[in-house]
């Protein structure tokens, strides 16, 4: 008896080791579940974060900005847009119509003032000497070919007015499409465009057509 009552704390001992271990490699296992849990939380969050962010970065390039852009300098809202080959093209538009313009315009004033002078005949302005033709003298314009030159003159003046009016329009015209193109670019920017385009023959086993009585077909498939 005296053994075994001897023998009891170290039944007691052995037993109390056995729990504290249970309850470490429980604990250690509970803490690892929760790490795990933890991890996963971590990388949805991650997830949500890049969504996010992602969601953020397509917002922020804003259609609006690019037509203000573009509204305050022709070209720069295609470079907000990172569409740089489009704007020498832009400004080569641009420099034509006012290289257009800038002609039209000279040559109007001096046909208006030379139509002008002509109708006056005043001896100190006679600006139409510098339009006669090289075959004609200034005394033929103004007595054999007056009517001729007077028509020819008012021809030449409207002919370039309308060529500087349509130049001025052909700018604003520029100008506008410059905004149009930005803010196009702008609503196409995050457009997702794959590449991924193929076609899959495969052959099929159709209902048994009532004439041939033949199941076999072929389907096609598109992938976008």
């Amino acid at each position: 008896m005296d053994h075994v009552l001897w023998r009891w704390p170290a039944i007691l001992k052995g037993l109390a080791v056995i729990i504290l271990t249970l309850g470490i490699v429980s604990n250690s296992l509970q803490a690892q579940q929760n790490n795990t849990s933890d991890s996963v939380a971590i990388e949805g969050n991650e997830t949500t974060i890049e969504e996010a962010f992602r969601n953020k970065d397509e917002k922020v390039h804003s259609p609006h900005k690019a037509t203000f852009y573009s509204a305050i300098l022709p070209g720069l809202g295609q470079a907000y847009n990172k569409k740089y080959w489009k704007i020498p093209l832009l400004y080569a538009g641009i420099g034509g119509m006012a290289y257009g313009l800038h002609f039209n315009s000279t040559n109007y004033i001096k046909y208006k003032n030379a139509y002008r002078d002509f109708l006056i005949r005043d001896p100190g302005n006679k600006s139409y000497e510098h339009v006669i033709p090289p075959t004609l003298t200034l005394e033929e314009v103004e007595t054999t070919y007056a009517d001729w030159f007077e028509q020819a003159l008012e021809n030449k003046r409207e002919y370039y007015k309308r060529y500087r009016d349509l130049s001025y329009i052909g700018m604003v015209a520029i100008y506008v499409l410059n905004m149009m193109d930005a803010s196009v670019d702008a609503h196409f920017y995050n457009f997702d465009v794959s590449d991924d385009l193929s076609m899959d023959v495969r052959p099929v086993m159709l209902d048994p057509d009532p004439i041939s009585g033949n199941p076999m077909g072929i389907r096609l498939s598109f992938k976008f």
